[in-house]
């Protein structure tokens, strides 16, 4: 079993520097999205972002990491630092990104020192030369020694070609890269997987568990996680894509606009992931914000496996199992719309389960290709029509002529089962009754970690009887 993330470039390249000097803005000119969030308030990118950028002439993994230095929360400061040491580390080169509207700082001195240790090319990119009458301001940055230097506009693309060029020139070349072996290394990405949750559940800890790596950063401080950050990682020969998001809260509890942005963010991730896994803390149970996020979730029809973190908090002595069985009995009790959803208990500290997840996830993709056979459908729903007809609404009430399972696009994605009902007028499917209908049909088939969903279509009397009649023999 291979625990590194999978590669996916012909080479890596990292951008550090201080705070607040662009760089989230550069990352998302290079991969030409806009991944991280850009704010003018210093520090918003703590973690590392990942993405590929295929502007040049060969694609090239960056690495976009938090500002170093800067005051104010020193200890998560000292683990941007040791995340951004680390992404060095790991790079092929390094974009060493400075303000020159603000002129030369002492932390971009002292960075430019630990820069020339690090044995990696070096390219000195002189940010927020806006317009050509900011030219003359990279003139004070030819101190720091840098052989390779580019004044550039993030915020509005100047001198992104030039600086592309270079980096294409220092990545070293790789004879076995084609166009055709980058985008089969994309597109064979098994399953996206959304880490779901409310701030501090555990989110970043869980996928630092399952990586067996410090990649995201974990901090006591809730909201640590802003950007939805890609991770590729794989598994016994399958390939994933671990997206973390930043911790939602309620709305009315946003303290700046950065997390709103975060939110909205969160919430386009459900849509987008095949599979959402809702993280949930131990500690203090299943929260109001918990319910509401279980709920986006819902309403997107997304496949979705639960979490019960930290296990190693409240784990007792004696009687674990017993404690486990209650803690999965209130998680369904209170999240009893999502109730098919497989709930696992785990320490992501400990990394206690957390590889039982991966069953779990596995279960649900074997569940997504169980179909249900025409005939087996149609004699369970007339049976449960006739034990429990349905309400009388007005003066009329709904009628089954035939109903059959939908195909799903794509085998390989888990995805909502769905059920086409042929009826005499769709409007008189209640939703009671269509939660009756779920339970019948998970009674035969569980569909774990699946939304079962039903639509109507409109059938006459005389539709609805020769759907029915048997077809005769050619």
């Amino acid at each position: 079993m291979d625990l590194k993330p999978a590669g996916e470039s012909v080479g890596t390249v990292a951008i550090v520097g201080r705070p607040n000097v662009g760089k989230s803005a550069l990352f998302n000119r290079l991969v030409g999205r806009n991944i991280a969030i850009v704010h003018d308030q210093p520090g918003i990118t703590r973690d590392r972002l990942a993405a590929t950028s295929t502007r040049g002439r060969r694609p090239f993994a960056v690495w976009d990491t938090g500002g170093i230095g800067g005051a104010g929360e020193t200890e998560l400061t000292a683990q941007v630092r040791g995340a951004a040491d680390s992404a060095m580390r790991e790079s092929d080169v390094i974009l060493f990104v400075v303000d020159a509207q603000a002129g030369l700082n002492p932390i971009d001195q002292e960075l430019a020192k630990l820069l020339r240790k690090s044995k990696r090319p070096v390219v000195l990119v002189v940010n927020k030369i806006d317009h050509e009458k900011h030219e003359d301001l990279d003139a004070d940055f030819a101190q720091l020694g840098f052989e390779n230097s580019v004044a550039i506009s993030a915020a509005h693309g100047r001198g992104i070609s030039t600086l592309l060029e270079i980096v294409d020139a220092l990545l070293a070349p790789d004879p076995d890269f084609t166009l055709e072996n980058q985008e089969s290394k994309i597109e064979n990405v098994s399953l996206s997987l959304a880490i779901i949750g409310r701030p501090n559940a555990g989110k970043s800890s869980l996928i630092n568990s399952i990586l067996r790596d410090t990649r995201t950063i974990v901090s006591e401080f809730p909201g640590t996680t802003r950007d939805a950050g890609d991770v590729l990682y794989e598994r016994d020969g399958a390939r994933f894509l671990l997206i973390d998001t930043a911790g939602m809260r309620a709305r009315s509890k946003h303290s700046t606009s950065v997390e709103v942005f975060s939110v909205m963010r969160a919430e386009r991730t459900i849509r987008r992931a095949d599979l959402c896994v809702l993280v949930i803390d131990l500690t203090s149970g299943v929260t109001s914000q918990d319910k509401r996020i279980a709920g986006l979730i819902q309403e997107a029809e997304k496949p979705c496996v639960v979490v019960l973190n930290k296990w190693d908090l409240v784990k007792p002595n004696r009687g674990g199992q017993k404690a486990i069985d209650r803690a999965i009995t209130d998680v369904r009790e209170r999240l009893f719309f999502l109730e098919y959803a497989p709930v696992l208990v785990a320490s992501a500290l400990t990394g206690e389960n957390v590889d039982l997840l991966f069953r779990l996830i596995k279960t649900v993709r074997r569940a997504a290709r169980v179909r249900v056979g025409t005939g087996v459908l149609n004699r369970m729903l007339r049976a449960a029509f006739e034990e429990n007809p349905p309400p009388m609404i007005g003066t009329r009430r709904l009628k089954l002529f035939y109903a059959a399972q939908a195909i799903g696009e794509n085998a390989d994605s888990p995805t909502a089962v769905k059920f086409v009902l042929f009826v005499n007028q769709p409007k008189l499917l209640s939703d009671p009754y269509t939660r009756y209908l779920e339970r019948r049909v998970r009674a035969a088939s569980p569909f774990p970690g699946l939304p079962v969903l039903f639509s109507c279509r409109a059938r006459s009397e005389s539709e609805g009887r020769a759907s029915r009649r048997p077809k005769a023999a050619k």
